[in-house]
């Protein structure tokens, strides 16, 4: 069934839903196991396999470079079709995707070419940027040494989400002197150790916990020239929590409905003989797909703004390309109140739909809020209105990175 098909507006291309279709399959498989996986803290590692086997973490590179060309908008409704299956997916491979980005947009030819490479051959990335303890805002107590001519690793992470499951971690770090590195780690490099400790109530199976490295030798080639990241990423990471969300919504969505269909046991102060019949109920279910809808319609149109960002950096204009970035970042950061109020909010009302027996554990519905409230819980959406109506009233624009090298 399309997307237009099942009520949630047409995709963002007219080739969407043939490049859809490649991955429904799988997509479907994913959902059919999510339950049971959170209910059992059973990692998703089959499942991110399936993704890759299918090229789904090549959707960026062009056909020949052993991808399918997805534009970012296409990109993204993908996400909300993936999140639809399991939230935790999407959040394992966000540091892949932003690395993509890092390499399409790489002004070093040879970095650029060495990761499109390993990126079509299927190889991913997960996330080592974000560190707990007494470092500052734009430093790294983790530090890339020198010894003999070698490049020594040293430090700890947090919030290494995806690096269970990939082959890389992408590092952020200090040099000697102070100076940003990033870099490119095989996880299965001697010293490297990855930890399952993430505890959070929600989005439990992205192994987002810690990484640490003691005395990691890398290969000079794995340093990226540059440290800077694409000139959209903070828009990006951010949007792909909203696509996440959106995703979220549209499960809950789903669910409540079969659910209200199937439900035979009626409220002895209801309106009607069966729950399915009665309006109240209906209602409570149109509210939280209405929301749903309107999320993922939000999410869309913020990725085109990402898009014009990515076009006007490979046309080479630099000051058209910064101020397309800076509006990527304004309209993601407008949409992240909207799309978060929309999601809580569905994923709390379906109960009302319900009763005791939305809380069944066999059920799962419970994750829906969990996993929305924690991915809510990502760069605090307090900040945002306040970012944004700083541009609208004095232009000053929102802040591009917080760290060299951060998501």
């Amino acid at each position: 069934m399309s997307q237009a098909e099942a009520g949630w507006g047409a995709g963002p291309s007219a080739r969407y839903e043939a490049l859809a279709d490649r991955f429904r399959p799988v997509f479907a498989e994913i959902r059919a196991t999510a339950v049971e996986r959170d209910r059992t803290r059973r990692l998703p590692h089959a499942e991110i396999g399936w993704l890759r086997e299918a090229n789904f973490t090549t959707l960026r590179l062009a056909l020949e470079e052993g991808g399918h060309g997805a534009s970012l908008p296409e990109l993204f409704a993908l996400l909300i079709e993936l999140s639809q299956a399991d939230s935790n997916v999407t959040n394992a491979l966000r540091a892949h995707f932003g690395f993509t980005e890092d390499a399409l947009c790489s002004a070093s030819a040879a970095w650029r070419t060495a990761w499109i490479a390993r990126i079509g051959a299927g190889e991913t990335i997960g996330s080592g940027v974000s560190e707990t303890g007494p470092a500052k805002v734009g430093a790294f107590d983790t530090v890339v040494r020198r010894r003999d001519g070698t490049a020594v690793i040293d430090g700890r992470k947090f919030y290494t989400t995806g690096s269970l499951f990939a082959d890389y971690i992408h590092l952020s770090a200090e040099d000697e002197a102070g100076g940003a590195v990033t870099a490119a780690v095989p996880v299965r490099a001697p010293g490297v150790t990855i930890v399952d400790d993430w505890d959070g109530f929600g989005q439990a199976l992205t192994a987002s916990g810690t990484a640490t490295f003691a005395d990691v030798a890398l290969d000079p080639a794995l340093i990226k020239p540059d440290p800077a990241r694409f000139p959209y990423a903070m828009a990006f990471f951010q949007l792909v929590h909203l696509a996440t969300l959106a995703g979220i919504g549209r499960a809950a969505a789903e669910d409540v409905a079969r659910l209200v269909a199937e439900r035979s046991r009626v409220y002895s102060h209801g309106n009607a003989g069966r729950a399915a019949d009665d309006p109240q109920i209906q209602a409570v279910v149109g509210r939280v797909r209405g929301n749903a809808y309107a999320a993922g319609a939000v999410v869309l149109k913020a990725a085109e703004s990402l898009q014009r960002a990515y076009d006007a950096h490979r046309a080479g204009d630099g000051a058209a390309a910064d101020r397309a970035a800076t509006l990527a970042d304004v309209e993601v950061n407008q949409a992240v109140s909207v799309v978060t109020d929309l999601v809580l909010q569905a994923t709390t009302s379906l109960f009302d739909a319900l009763g005791a027996s939305a809380v069944k554990a066999g059920l799962g519905l419970d994750r829906y809020w969990r996993n929305a409230r924690t991915i809510a819980s990502h760069n605090p959406r307090i900040y945002r209105d306040r970012i944004v109506g700083a541009f609208a009233v004095t232009g000053a624009p929102p802040p591009r990175q917080y760290r060299v090298g951060s998501a």
